[in-house]
């Protein structure tokens, strides 16, 4: 697998899987800033990597990214559902 830096040069396999760059991606910021950083640091990591990508990558990448929120509002619509029946049999 190819490997790709952060801004302080930890290393980030790239596997397609999203969760392990963005573990780093908090790794690193942890670290460095002591969970003091903001959007700006978070945005300056992430383009950093991206910009280190090729095009098959950032495909890779964004197609799970895309899964990975898909299943999120997947869950969230189901847990509403679910919250609504709850609410029914309360009643």
């Amino acid at each position: 697998m190819r490997m790709i830096r952060t801004t302080s040069g930890a290393s980030v396999e790239l596997d397609g899987d999203v969760m392990a760059v963005i573990e780093a991606v908090f790794r690193e910021l942890r670290r460095m800033k002591e969970l003091e950083y903001g959007f700006e640091d978070v945005d300056h990591e992430f383009q950093h990597l991206v910009g280190q990508m090729s095009d098959a990558e950032l495909r890779v990448y964004l197609k799970e990214c895309l899964f990975m929120s898909f299943t999120r509002f997947e869950n969230d619509r189901l847990l509403t559902i679910v919250r609504k029946a709850n609410r029914a049999q309360e009643e």
